[in-house]
């Protein structure tokens, strides 16, 4: 079998020029050779497999090359690659300052890479201060390393230091175009764009993505070869899930995301994945902010007919609840559940259901005054008063011209017209669900005269005593902490106000929720529709009321003094 080069190496840069990605590096250090204005200490940074080996290499043979040498020539006789990892003591360093006082052999400079600097010890740091900082004239230090602030601040003050970037997905994507075109591998762009994506700024974890998928699908690579392969949830899932959403499909979408679940999909990556995809279709909203979407054309152009479909407050609200959702998926113990409630709170945003309509309020005239505006009220229709004007008429001619058999049919059939219109319907019957339907309808349009609600005058004894038959009617209905809060505190009426005191906050809330079917129910008994509530919060009240054996011991002796003469004979215990 023919020994296999992975694609990492046998496509690894070989000038400047093939560096991905890097350009603003490249440049500077082909502009300092060209001046004759190297620093003998460089220092690369950044993240794995952006390049900053391969430059290292580049650089080494470029400054040694006299252009008399053929392009093949690695002079390896002056380059020396060191592993700090491995590496990494006193005497190691001791050993490499004993070899750079030797001059080379062939070219004008011995480069010395020393891959992963920050794995050296501190003693080792400390023994190469002083050859970093002042180096014979023909050596040359390139340190590389993925973590700089593990470097002590002496060496970094003695190197330039380059900030290796991480690498654009639309450059990894163009550089693997160009890899899979010398291997004669059809690749569709999408696919080239998710292992891209999946390589997350690393072009050499990119070409090792790149090899293992090709060895799946053979020379054709295909978007849905790529994401079977690297077991990624590709667009068209979450196109899907978004459309679930905006049509309020809940069975439809918790099936889809059990569907993900079985397939081997973690839930917290599909949820994170799903507030991305709602980012991107708010960047498709502004043809500005379009070109940071890094996708495919074919998928870009999928997106923008999406993103047209909703709306920036629901994008909004539906990236808050996935990111809310992101948060707390590690700290929660039911993380399925969790996912499913988000779910299910995202196909809610647009859904209307059965959301009481605020037109069937009845709005009073002084709202209107108090906005200067003045109602209009509704007139009953002509027809309906010609009608019943006609009634009977239309009875009486029949009575007049025809025998007694023939009165007898009209008056029946009236009779049981009216008795039908005063039959009690079925509560659960279609009919008087559709009867209720049209009577709000009907009242829609109704406008009542505040001046003429009764407003009788209201003593404290029916007060209270409508007050209590409230409150038990409460109790009966199974509704016991709404009767315990209305028996907490004895209204007092002071003019129209019903004036309450609770010792805290969540005592008036309640009953502030409660308080329209509480004052429907008293207006009508007493007959005032000028009642309403004043409650107000008073920490001091809580202490009238008895909560440990001392505080019950205290109020019984209030009552009866005799009760601490009791305690006292007997020797006995509160």
């Amino acid at each position: 079998m023919e020994h296999f080069v992975v694609s990492a190496r046998k496509y690894r840069p070989q000038t400047f020029k093939d560096v991905v990605g890097q350009q603003a590096i490249t440049n500077t250090l082909l502009n300092a050779i060209e001046n004759n204005h190297l620093a003998q200490a460089l220092l690369f940074t950044g993240p794995r497999g952006v390049g900053k080996t391969t430059c290292a290499r580049i650089l080494a043979k470029m400054i040694n090359s006299d252009g008399n040498t053929s392009e093949d020539e690695d002079f390896a006789f002056n380059i020396f690659e060191l592993d700090a990892a491995s590496n990494n003591s006193v005497d190691d360093i001791r050993n490499l300052t004993d070899q750079v006082r030797i001059p080379p052999q062939v070219g004008k400079y011995k480069v010395y890479i020393i891959d992963e600097v920050h794995m050296l010890s501190a003693a080792a740091f400390n023994a190469f201060l002083k050859t970093l900082e002042e180096p014979p004239k023909h050596c040359i230090f390139i340190l590389a390393t993925t973590e700089k602030h593990k470097i002590i601040p002496t060496i970094l003050s003695r190197c330039q230091i380059f900030d290796f970037k991480r690498i654009s997905v639309t450059d990894a994507k163009e550089y693997l175009k160009f890899v899979a075109n010398e291997q004669g591998i059809a690749a569709e762009d999408d696919a080239l764009h998710i292992i891209a994506q999946k390589a997350d700024g690393a072009m050499r974890d990119a070409l090792s993505i790149f090899d293992r998928v090709v060895s799946f699908s053979g020379k054709n690579l295909t978007r849905q070869a790529v994401t079977e392969n690297l077991n990624v949830l590709d667009y068209e899932t979450y196109f899907e899930s978004t459309d679930l959403i905006l049509q309020n499909k809940i069975p439809e979408l918790l099936i889809q995301f059990n569907t993900i679940l079985s397939k081997g999909f973690d839930g917290h990556h599909y949820i994170a994945g799903l507030a991305s995809h709602f980012r991107d279709l708010m960047v498709c909203k502004n043809q500005a902010t379009i070109n940071l979407l890094e996708v495919g054309e074919e998928t870009k152009t999928k997106y923008v007919e999406q993103c047209l479909k909703t709306s920036n407050e629901f994008l909004m609200k539906g990236i808050h609840l996935a990111n809310d959702c992101d948060l707390k998926y590690k700290t929660s113990k039911n993380q399925r559940l969790l996912v499913e409630l988000t779910l299910m709170q995202l196909a809610s945003i647009t859904f209307d259901g059965e959301k009481k309509n605020s037109k069937n309020y009845i709005i009073p005239p002084s709202y209107f005054k108090a906005k200067g505006i003045t109602p209009i009220p509704v007139k009953r229709p002509q027809e309906d008063v010609k009608t019943t004007e006609k009634q009977p008429e239309h009875k009486e001619k029949p009575i007049q011209k025809a025998p007694s058999t023939a009165v007898a049919e009209p008056v029946a059939i009236s009779k049981i017209s009216i008795d039908k219109a005063k039959k009690n319907t079925s509560g659960l019957s279609l009919k008087s669900i559709r009867e209720k339907k049209e009577h709000q309808i009907r009242q829609l349009d109704v406008v009542i005269d505040e001046e003429d609600l009764p407003k009788e005058p209201v003593t404290q004894e029916a007060l209270t005593e409508a007050w209590n038959a409230y409150a038990t009617s409460m109790d009966k209905k199974g509704e016991k902490i709404m009767a315990s809060i209305l028996q907490m505190d004895s209204p007092k009426l002071k003019g129209t106000a019903i004036q309450l005191t609770y010792s805290n906050n969540t005592n008036k809330i309640e009953l502030e929720r409660a308080q329209f079917p509480l004052l429907a129910y008293l207006r009508k008994t007493l007959m005032n529709f000028d009642l309403h509530l004043e409650i107000t919060v008073n920490e001091e009240v809580a202490k009238k009321y008895a909560f440990t054996a001392k505080e019950k011991y205290d109020k019984l002796k209030e009552k009866n003094p005799n009760i601490e003469l009791l305690r006292k004979t007997f020797g006995l215990d509160i």
